[in-house]
């Protein structure tokens, strides 16, 4: 039961570079939507956990925004790419298991081999979103430059290259993010119906 997989009515695949605030805003987007109607995945959640298996670290102090986190960052990048390099799709299949909700936003693609996963398996349902901040906004949300990080795949594989579905501009004089958000909320709203009523979705 618990590695059932639901036939979404639209997957949202959000990317962004760190501090661009990908994270709030698709928090928001579930907040708007309600937890049953959709769920937050996140590829760097199952990543962690297999990292922190393996090499004996604190999962929870991973998972967290703390300094416990920024000392591994580097490696644990290094072990992700090993592990996508064998199996592109590996780290998408264990962030979907379990999701049944008929709107999944998915918060931290940062490879065109994961857009090419959701692409492949849920064609007509995925649509790609990409959250950008300035650098100087991200200065002011603690972001720094960090070699081995900040010019790693990890943070530069879909800087080009990806036609993005939308693009939602996070800074403070920009455009307000409901507003941004609106047509992706109704789209997600005109989703989840055809979803919920569907029993065919169900696999």
């Amino acid at each position: 039961m618990e590695d059932r997989v639901s036939r979404p009515g639209l997957i949202l695949v959000f990317s962004g570079k760190r501090k661009s605030g990908k994270d709030y805003v698709t928090d928001l987007i579930q907040t708007r939507l309600g937890s049953e109607v959709c769920c937050v995945l996140r590829l760097s959640g199952p990543l962690k956990q297999r990292y922190a298996q393996e090499h004996g670290l604190d999962l929870d102090q991973l998972l967290g925004p703390g300094p416990y986190k920024e000392q591994y960052r580097a490696d644990m990048i290094r072990w992700g790419e090993t592990r996508r390099n064998q199996d592109p799709g590996f780290f998408c299949r264990l962030a979907v298991r379990g999701a049944w909700q008929p709107v999944w936003v998915v918060s931290d693609a940062r490879r065109l081999s994961d857009l090419q996963w959701f692409w492949t398996e849920f064609p007509q349902q995925t649509r790609s979103v990409r959250v950008q901040s300035s650098e100087e906004t991200r200065r002011g949300r603690g972001w720094s430059f960090t070699a081995g990080v900040d010019d790693a795949e990890s943070e530069c594989g879909l800087d080009s290259g990806v036609e993005f579905d939308w693009i939602i501009t996070n800074d403070v004089d920009a455009l307000s993010l409901d507003e941004q958000l609106r047509p992706i909320l109704d789209l997600a709203l005109e989703a989840a119906p055809s979803s919920i009523n569907n029993p065919a979705n169900k696999t």
